[in-house]
């Protein structure tokens, strides 16, 4: 009895309230006075655009630039070089915005336009400064040269903010054109490789600081210059930098989510298919000494595969609202929705092996390889080869 009492609690003592996850209170003593201010830039930013730009949008501009600012805001926290990125994109668009003036003529007459940050010429930069950073970074890898590895990281940096400064400034020159020509510039397959360039060039940035090591640079940069290649051809022998009117069946606020949240997933899985060929490399002995730990290479394809299946999916689903709304029906198994789902199928079998069947080494890595050429085939071969209701992305 004695001990009963003495391990009984008080009638009048109250329970304690529950504490904070430590996670939630580690996160939030990680914000400093600089992170407040990123995100206050960020806002000021926001409110910027809609005091400046509000009759070019409607009420779905305005929620999905409202909800930029809480996105970026956590990747600016998240990722610190993220920052520095996105000041650079913003000064140079609007520096090109200002010495516009409202007059697309003046693209052939000002000095900086014409040769720095017009929206084609930034595109060309970005073109070029991806081909020297592919070369920067294989001469790092090869001669195991720090100077020529940090070369290719900051030309892929300054590539990404001219590709981004460019998509930004075509955005505004297309309402210059025309206020009903004006539109995001992700309609053809000229904006979206560009689009896909940046994705995938930022994506492999993210997890070059992640894991502290650029060697992965010469394989990813691979598959980045092929995209840069491909957009060139398309520039010089179809005339595709030219702005075109936005055709019926794209204008719709759903574009502006779908193309953007597919596209990443696009990114990610290039990512995952090139260290994925370091991986088999390095498995084998080649380079092996030269590129990152086995681990570090499967654990970086399967975290980017995770992360395009996550956006893939979301954008699939974003892509039969769209079908929804202009067809009527969600689904009409349409070669290209049809390529979307063997896309998704494949990295959901993979997810699956990997995570509950253990699968690891090598047949994952051969897997993401291949996978590549089934997503390429669904982003370019599609519209090649195939005809449908997504013809209107044709070559």
């Amino acid at each position: 009895m004695m001990d009963i009492a003495r391990s009984t609690p008080p009638a009048q003592t109250r329970p304690r309230p529950p504490a904070a996850p430590a996670s939630r209170k580690h996160w939030l003593r990680q914000l400093g006075p600089l992170d407040w201010l990123y995100a206050l830039a960020l806002a000021a930013g926001a409110g910027f655009a809609l005091a400046y730009y509000q009759h070019a949008m409607d009420a779905f501009d305005d929620i999905i630039l409202v909800l930029h600012v809480p996105v970026l805001a956590a990747i600016g926290w998240h990722w610190k070089p993220f920052r520095g990125f996105l000041a650079a994109v913003a000064a140079l668009s609007l520096a090109s915005i200002a010495l516009y003036d409202g007059d697309l003529a003046r693209a052939e007459q000002t000095f900086f336009l014409k040769y720095l940050i017009s929206s084609q010429t930034a595109i060309m930069w970005m073109s070029a400064l991806i081909f020297i950073a592919t070369g920067a970074y294989w001469l790092g890898l090869i001669a195991r040269s720090e100077f020529g590895e940090r070369t290719g990281s900051t030309l892929t940096w300054i590539a990404a903010v001219m590709g981004t400064v460019g998509l930004f400034v075509r955005w505004y020159e297309s309402y210059l054109i025309g206020p009903e020509i004006g539109h995001i510039p992700i309609s053809n397959l000229y904006e979206v490789f560009v689009l896909f360039t940046l994705m995938t060039a930022l994506l492999y940035l993210y997890y070059e600081g992640r894991y502290a090591t650029r060697q992965m640079g010469a394989f990813v940069m691979i598959v980045i210059s092929a995209a840069v290649g491909f957009l060139l051809w398309y520039t010089f022998t179809r005339e595709a930098h030219e702005i075109q009117p936005l055709i019926p069946a794209l204008q719709s606020y759903w574009m502006k989510v779908h193309v953007p949240t597919n596209f990443i997933g696009y990114g990610a899985f290039a990512v995952s298919a090139m260290v994925g060929t370091a991986y088999l490399l390095a498995e084998r002995g080649i380079l092996a000494s030269r590129l990152p730990a086995l681990r570090v290479l499967e654990d970086v394809m399967y975290k980017a595969i995770a992360i395009g299946f996550a956006f893939f999916t979301i954008a699939t689903i974003l892509g039969a609202l769209w079908a929804a709304e202009a067809w009527g029906t969600y689904w009409q198994w349409d070669p290209k929705e049809t390529w979307a789902l063997i896309v998704w199928l494949n990295y959901a079998t993979w997810l699956h092996m990997r995570l509950t069947k253990g699968l690891r080494g090598a047949v994952l890595a051969w897997w993401a390889v291949i996978g590549l050429f089934v997503t390429t085939f669904a982003f370019v071969g599609v519209n090649m080869f195939l005809t449908g209701l997504h013809s209107y992305g044709a070559l």
